[in-house]
């Protein structure tokens, strides 16, 4: 069994130090090379694969923040989502830089333990290959667009769609849409369908929904390409609508709201809506937004710890953890009466 004082020794610091160090002690400050040093040293001497598991929580962490700068709707969750990822640090007493660019934070990576990286912005893969070489620990957030060089962290949006049909089977609904924005899958991969577009042809296939006809993207996700939509479905269905609609995010629910009640399609009442995000416009929409909620500071808090495991040598793999979303229902859906 690997001890406190064999690694202090190899190391050539004091026990103490080494102590708080591997047992994540949020006072403990102490250079960088000295906090990879322990770290090393640990992993070497398989202190870290012994029963007690300790985490090291990461100190300095970059922010790879691929997000539109500009206070645009259709950035909203991401923003929110940086915004929970700065107070989470400070919680945690992590000392965190932002970075936009990802050649900027390759030329830094010595500075820090690991990155984060929040928003949908494409990152060429071979970019991404060399920060893996200087910078190997490192958690995407909502995102996975290197699966086998870091671990990510994202909402299970399968599993979402699969809760919004059951919704939808409850409430009598035989004819279900779907409306979403150009997706990306994972990795180098890149289709027109992202992952919840593929679950709903899958799943509404499989429960016998008709879908014939009903499925509807172009674009980004942005409200924008939520009106066009909107727009279109009035012109080819205005006299034959489905019961209901599955949006994939609320800002491209925010652009189809718009052109319904420009045309006076009423919502629930000639069709009804259940999106994803729960951002804050759901609430003031008109009507308001029955739509899928992400735990942002869940998502935040299992990304920062997966980062403090992979730097602790507790996994030699990588990680991709789904997490589940919940149904807020509003006006735009409503559900049918359990039990």
């Amino acid at each position: 069994m690997v001890t406190i004082k064999e690694i202090a020794k190899r190391a050539g610091y004091s026990q103490a130090t080494v102590s708080r160090l591997l047992n994540g002690d949020p006072t403990l400050s102490v250079k960088d090379e000295t906090r990879r040093r322990i770290i090393q040293v640990s992993e070497e001497l398989g202190y870290a694969a012994q029963a007690s598991r300790r985490v090291v929580l990461p100190r300095k962490v970059a922010i790879l923040d691929m997000v539109d700068p500009g206070d645009h709707l259709e950035d909203a969750y991401f923003n929110e989502l940086r915004d929970v990822v700065v107070n989470s640090a400070a919680e945690q007493h992590m000392d965190i830089e932002f970075h936009t660019d990802v050649n900027e934070l390759i030329d830094a990576s010595a500075q820090y333990d690991g990155f984060i990286t929040i928003g949908a912005e494409v990152i060429d893969h071979d970019d991404l290959r060399r920060l893996h070489e200087v910078l190997p620990y490192g958690v995407f957030l909502d995102t996975n667009p290197a699966p086998n060089l870091f671990d990510s962290v994202q909402p299970d949006l399968q599993q979402t769609v699969i809760d919004a049909l059951d919704e939808f089977a409850a409430a009598g609904m035989k004819r279900v849409g779907f409306i979403g924005g150009i997706g990306r899958i994972g990795g180098t991969h890149e289709y027109p369908e992202d992952m919840r577009l593929l679950a709903f042809r899958n799943w509404a296939n499989r429960l016998g929904f008709d879908i014939d006809g009903l499925i509807y993207i172009d674009g980004p996700f942005n409200v924008e390409s939520g009106r066009k939509l909107g727009e279109q479905i009035i012109a080819e269905r205005r006299d034959d609508l489905p019961d209901a609609f599955l949006v994939a995010a609320d800002v491209i629910a925010v652009g189809v709201l718009q052109s319904f009640n420009a045309a006076g399609v009423i919502v629930p009442r000639d069709v009804s809506l259940i999106s994803v995000n729960n951002q804050p416009i759901a609430q003031y929409t008109s009507p308001a937004l029955s739509t899928y909620d992400i735990d942002r500071r869940e998502l935040v808090r299992t990304g920062i710890n997966l980062l403090g495991e992979t730097m602790s040598g507790l996994h030699r793999v990588k990680h991709h953890v789904l997490l589940s979303t919940t149904l807020v229902a509003r006006d735009s859906f409503v559900p049918a009466k359990h039990g």
